[in-house]
């Protein structure tokens, strides 16, 4: 149960005592609790008690510090069912979007799902994340689930996000700007994430009450991060912890918050998958992803899973695919694109829903230029103004930025995309991963001869300007989590079987691969129709196959060296080098290739699919 030490609202309160109202309106004691047990207030006044009371909870997921509109757009129906792309994005449209719907409506409860901060673009991680989370302040956000992204800087600097100080953690400076840092003014939940004396390390449940003409409902929230956030961290990040299994660890607390005045219960949880319906469809067609087996073992008390982790966007009537787990399941894609609104009715007699419904609002502020060409605003959807105090301050930490953003590091010959082609590569993860190799080639780096970069590891495209120059804070949200570069040595064979990793570790599976990035002159074939084991073949350096008991000199980024994303086989490599920067030799490697024109982009594939 989580306090607040600011003075309440008399309509809404979050985590407040039962008795407040009493002491408040100095009821006395048997009388008081006589109300309450009525669900009767004592100023009242003699009107009637409503029969129902709808509230409004307002969710998204996967910010990653994306104070800027990221230059994404959102394909959805218009009113003729035709199929629009609607640019989306940017905190501070969102922040008036916020505004607009508490205008509406007295009854409403922000919340999100993790990621908000982690992998951030420079405006954001040049200080920490500190701005992005002083613009959830400014939308005064309630609760906060944690995700995978939020460790990534370890704990003590996420408590400092929790609690404010200029204490340093990480290689960066904090308190550039704002001095002190205040931290969040809204509690983060991580009821899964454990110490090693099994307390939670931030609280695992809030509630928010909210009155009308007294009837008093209260909203549980339980806050989780995916189990498997170990594997996508860096070990650093998270040592000392444990991430408990989510469905067990909701259902373990829902009697807990009923007994705490909870009458609907919304699951906030890092986790997601993705379906097949369109944007505002809640048929849950084609629903899959880790998040399913979760929602099997959930209790049926649940009214609502808003989630997140995979950037997919979905409302979805769970009830549709199992008449046992009536819950609405929701995921607000990322980036700031969207918020989902959930409607929920409330009966005063029964305390438990009795109606709910959700909607996507797309977050459209300003038209972009993609690599497509200019997308413009589509004013048959909403279009929305900025708020002036978080625009200022996001404006504010731009300029801060500015000059090492937008100092030009090459230039490119055309636009770079990050998007998979079918075999799984991306011209962007060639050019990393021949960055990374091109950093750690020479005998004193660590004599890599190959390379390799984890798909989540590559965060944007380049859009070049007129003439072709990119610049530095555009490297940065390609490379924005600060791994270090090293050199391992593996065999023949242990790249292979990090190769088979890619098809059956983890959540790593045939039908959802997740294909690491390779460097120049390395080759594999790959075919999904094979077993477990025998889906990697026709392993290639230089032209020549890899043999098996031979020893290579591999270049990997930290975050992957030691593991992360399910490739265990990466943590068994031995005589390990460390290196620069990840950023750095990104930088370098396409001020190198630019020196004497634009930089050639790597087209040719490198990774042969077979089926």
């Amino acid at each position: 149960m989580v306090a607040t030490d600011k003075k309440p609202d008399q309509r809404q309160s979050r985590a407040l005592s039962p008795g407040w109202r009493c002491a408040f309106y100095k009821v006395s004691a048997p009388l008081c609790a006589a109300l309450l047990a009525l669900g009767l207030s004592a100023c009242s006044g003699g009107v009637p008690r409503p029969a129902s009371m709808e509230i409004i909870v307002l969710g998204f997921n996967d910010l990653h510090g994306h104070l800027e509109p990221p230059g994404l757009a959102v394909t959805a129906q218009n009113a003729q069912g035709r199929n629009v792309v609607v640019p989306a994005g940017g905190v501070a449209y969102m922040a008036r979007a916020i505004a607009q719907r508490r205008r509406a409506s007295r009854h409403v409860a922000l919340v999100t799902a993790g990621d908000m901060i982690g992998a951030s673009p420079m405006v954001s991680a040049l200080f920490l994340d500190e701005p992005t989370i002083e613009v959830l302040n400014l939308m005064r956000v309630d609760f906060a689930a944690t995700g995978n992204h939020e460790y990534d800087q370890g704990v003590a600097e996420l408590q400092r996000m929790q609690n404010g100080g200029c204490e340093k953690f990480t290689s960066k400076q904090p308190c550039q700007i704002s001095q002190p840092f205040r931290g969040a003014e809204f509690p983060f939940l991580a009821a899964n994430t454990l110490r090693g004396d099994g307390r939670p390390l931030f609280p695992a449940t809030g509630l928010k009450f909210f009155e009308q003409d007294g009837l008093r409902i209260g909203v549980g929230f339980i806050g989780m991060t995916l189990r498997n956030t170990p594997h996508m961290v860096r070990p650093s990040g998270v040592r000392g912890l444990t991430f408990a299994d989510e469905a067990q660890t909701a259902n373990a607390l829902i009697p807990q918050l009923r007994a705490q005045g909870a009458d609907v219960i919304v699951v906030l949880i890092h986790e997601g998958g993705a379906t097949t319906s369109g944007l505002q469809d809640d048929s849950c067609q084609g629903l899959s992803g880790a998040i399913v087996p979760i929602l099997e073992q959930l209790s049926s008390e649940v009214d609502v899973v808003i989630s997140g982790h995979t950037h997919r966007s979905y409302v979805c009537d769970y009830a549709r695919v199992n008449a046992r787990k009536p819950f609405l399941l929701t995921s607000a894609g990322h980036y700031g694109t969207l918020l989902t609104e959930v409607r929920l009715t409330v009966d005063a007699r029964k305390r438990r829903v009795s109606r709910k419904s959700a909607h996507q609002t797309i977050v459209q502020g300003e038209a972009y230029r993609s690599a497509g060409g200019q997308v413009g605003l589509q004013p048959e959807f909403p279009v929305f103004d900025a708020d002036a105090e978080v625009a200022a301050l996001v404006a504010r930490y731009k300029a801060a930025a500015r000059p090492l953003a937008e100092a030009v590091a090459g230039r490119l010959a055309g636009p770079v995309s990050r998007m998979p082609q079918a075999n799984g590569e991306s011209v962007m993860g060639r050019i990393v991963a021949d960055a990374i190799l091109a950093a750690t080639r020479d005998a004193a780096a660590g004599g890599a001869q190959l390379a390799f970069v984890n798909p989540g590891g590559v965060r944007a495209d380049l859009l070049p300007a007129a003439d072709g120059s990119v610049n530095y804070g555009q490297l940065f949200s390609v490379q924005p989590f600060g791994n270090t570069l090293m050199v391992m040595s593996l065999t023949g064979e242990q790249i292979r079987q990090a190769l088979e990793q890619q098809f059956d570790s983890g959540s790593n599976t045939v039908n959802a691969p997740r294909i690491l990035q390779v460097s120049e002159g390395f080759s594999y074939r790959f075919d999904r129709r094979q077993p477990a084991g025998r889906r990697v073949s026709e392993l290639r350096l230089n032209g020549r196959r890899l043999e098996i008991s031979q020893r290579y000199r591999v270049g990997l980024q930290s975050y992957l060296g030691s593991g992360g994303d399910n490739f265990s086989i990466f943590a068994q490599g031995i005589d390990v080098v460390g290196g620069m920067l990840d950023l750095d030799a990104l930088a370098e490697h396409v001020r190198e290739q630019s020196r004497s024109g634009p930089m050639a982009l790597p087209l040719m594939e490198r990774i042969t699919r077979v089926h």
